[in-house]
């Protein structure tokens, strides 16, 4: 039987955060609804330093500009990847010319009527590379 070590996590740099965050496409929107913490899948691309999101959330959740939270990541089943948390306020995205660009390049999902853009600001952005367990 082979035994494995303990999986680690490590810190990477802002830099290296950002340039995964650019690439990847799909990850998950999270905010507060009611008292409970509500998650749900997203889209985004990374512009200028903003991401825009296209999630099936109610609109309701930005009144106030409220600090939202978006992750992202690949973790293997070995469990070798990496993890990207991006926080700051949000915004609805507004102008129309925007608006149909992205929900034609943003293929996101529906739930009922929810099918929300989202501007959101990041204030902080962490990431980890995760490392698979080695064999003793």
């Amino acid at each position: 039987m082979t035994l494995l070590n303990a999986r680690t996590i490590t810190d990477m740099s802002g830099t290296e955060a950002l340039w995964l965050l650019e690439g990847s496409a799909c990850g998950h929107i999270a905010h507060i609804h009611r008292g409970a913490v509500v998650i749900r899948p997203a889209v985004h691309v990374l512009r200028y330093g903003q991401l825009i999101v296209r999630a099936p959330v109610q609109e309701n959740i930005l009144t106030g500009r409220p600090t939202l939270t978006y992750h992202t990541g690949d973790v293997r089943p070995d469990g070798s990847g990496w993890s990207i948390t991006a926080t700051g306020p949000a915004e609805l995205v507004t102008d129309p010319d925007e608006t149909a660009h992205h929900r034609r390049t943003l293929p996101g999902w529906a739930h009922g009527p929810h099918d929300t853009l989202l501007l959101l600001h990041p204030q902080t952005v962490t990431g980890h590379r995760l490392h698979p367990g080695q064999a003793l």
